[in-house]
């Protein structure tokens, strides 16, 4: 049994773009999304915040978004991985992939999309959550469970929450 507590950093990709006609998962992130994935980035590497792996979306904005924050935080490229059990994953379907987690990797970020990632933060929480992630939005939570395979809802406690809009708690 593993004496470190386990912490799962959700991550809502940052604002893709509409302006050309592409298959969903193709689409881009706009310019205000390359700014705000960046921002994150630098804000997580400022607080020392650090990742044993990055799970991501196979679509372009998340992995966009996941490697743009990693770049920022000094990490290789090679900690992002693209996931196709993330693409518009319902909250069960991304708890499922949870317990898949490698319990050796201990800090894990998921980079998704809503509405799961939002449902999977207010699912995870021990208290109602008011609204859902707002593009590029990140919760991290932590678990006192030996294992992946046991997190259950309502078992995360918050460690902090950041938005684009200047939203935060925790971490400062």
């Amino acid at each position: 049994m593993n004496d470190e507590r386990y912490t799962l950093t959700l991550i809502r990709h940052a604002k893709s773009s509409w302006k050309q006609p592409l298959p969903d998962i193709e689409r881009p992130l706009n310019h205000r999304g390359r700014r705000n994935a960046i921002e994150l980035g630098q804000w997580l590497k400022d607080r020392h915040v650090r990742f044993d792996r990055i799970v991501s979306s196979p679509a372009r904005r998340t992995l966009d978004t996941a490697a743009s924050i990693a770049a920022q935080m000094g990490l290789p490229e090679t900690i992002v991985e693209s996931d196709g059990d993330v693409y518009l994953a319902s909250a069960a379907a991304l708890l499922a992939l949870i317990h898949r987690f490698d319990d050796a990797e201990h800090h894990v970020a998921l980079v998704g999309h809503n509405p799961g990632i939002s449902d999977l933060a207010a699912r995870l929480l021990p208290f109602h959550l008011d609204d859902e992630l707002r593009t590029c939005a990140c919760l991290q939570l932590a678990f006192e469970h030996p294992s992946w395979r046991q997190i259950v809802p309502g078992s995360g406690q918050p460690v902090f929450f950041h938005d684009p809009k200047g939203r935060h708690i925790g971490k400062d």
